[in-house]
């Protein structure tokens, strides 16, 4: 019996230590990040640009993988229950994680405790924007304009549950005004739908900055909590109803169990990349993104704090996706 024990004690010694060395080694093969949209948008901007530079300084390739559906359940219950070995990651944005558990009925996964952050990566705003037959030039202007409307006002949106439609239904609430929701297949055509007139009004992402730029949009405000560095003299929705906000934001994530060592290394390579200044200016040029650089903690505290924010509009609103 004793020697039995012996046995089983070495062999778990081993194996202990062979995990040790596989996190002390990581990463020696491909890491695949899954990304929840189709190429060309934000969050597959900032997947390939911080995957290649973690290729570069990790040694191992960081293979993007775009796997979409159901507004990102499906790439996300692939990367929760996945191996958490370190070699499956997500790049996803705070919709996946902090709308989608509120607006769907059933929940492949649970996006607060079957993924577990490794750090956060970059953000960005919206463009509260209307087509230019609308008369208004400022948001004061609108919101009168919306209030006095004798006809029904439509708003685009890039589907329901979008941070589109939710950013809309906050400033419905604040500023006491009545808008029509029409929802799109994404962003995209949400604003394309807005310049054709089919729809008056838009929260225009960072992407239609072409479009506010060449006047077939009109911007009236920015969605952050600071004006934007595309249009600084735009100013913030909060600047006229203080503590609107709606930022976004986009994360690295690991399966839950992933090992704290590899979710370390994970998060100093790259915080150090997002802390480069090409790597920064790739961001903003491609995708109109900010890097985004939190502590552990305080990127939890954003990751609590959207949960809590969003869970409540959808409940005032009673947005359902079956």
């Amino acid at each position: 019996m004793a020697c039995w024990l012996k046995a089983v004690a070495i062999a778990f010694a081993a194996m202990v230590a062979g995990d040790a060395l596989a996190q002390a080694q990581y990463p020696t093969r491909p890491v695949r990040v899954l990304v929840t949209i189709p190429p060309g948008g934000a969050p597959d901007i900032a997947a390939r640009l911080i995957s290649q530079r973690l290729t570069e300084i990790m040694g191992q390739t960081f293979v993007v993988e775009n796997r979409t559906g159901a507004n990102g359940n499906v790439a996300g219950e692939l990367a929760a229950k996945a191996t958490p070995d370190g070699y499956t990651l997500i790049l996803a944005a705070d919709s996946l994680i902090a709308i989608n558990p509120h607006v769907y009925g059933k929940m492949p996964f649970d996006t607060l405790n079957d993924l577990v952050p490794v750090t956060s990566v970059a953000s960005n705003q919206f463009f509260l924007s209307v087509n230019p037959n609308v008369p208004a030039k400022t948001l004061p202007e609108f919101v009168d304009y919306a209030k006095k409307a004798t006809t029904t006002l439509h708003y685009a949106s890039g589907g329901n549950g979008s941070q589109h439609q939710l950013g809309i239904e906050m400033l419905k609430q604040r500023a006491g005004i009545n808008l029509t929701h029409v929802p799109y297949r994404g962003g995209a055509p949400a604003g394309t739908a807005t310049v054709s007139g089919e729809t008056q009004v838009v929260m225009a992402g960072a992407s239609n900055a072409g479009l506010l730029r060449s006047g077939k949009l009109r911007g009236l405000a920015t969605t952050g909590k600071r004006r934007s560095p595309l249009f600084p003299d735009m100013p913030t929705i909060g600047e006229f109803y203080p503590g609107y906000e709606l930022t976004i934001w986009l994360g690295l994530f690991a399966p839950k169990g992933t090992p704290e060592p590899i979710l370390t290394r994970l998060r100093t390579e790259a915080q150090k990349a997002l802390g480069e200044k090409e790597l920064a200016d790739k961001l903003n040029v491609t995708g109109r993104l900010e890097t985004l650089i939190l502590s552990p903690a305080d990127f939890s505290a954003l990751i609590r704090d959207s949960h809590a924010k969003y869970g409540k509009v959808v409940k005032d609103v009673g947005i359902k996706i079956e």
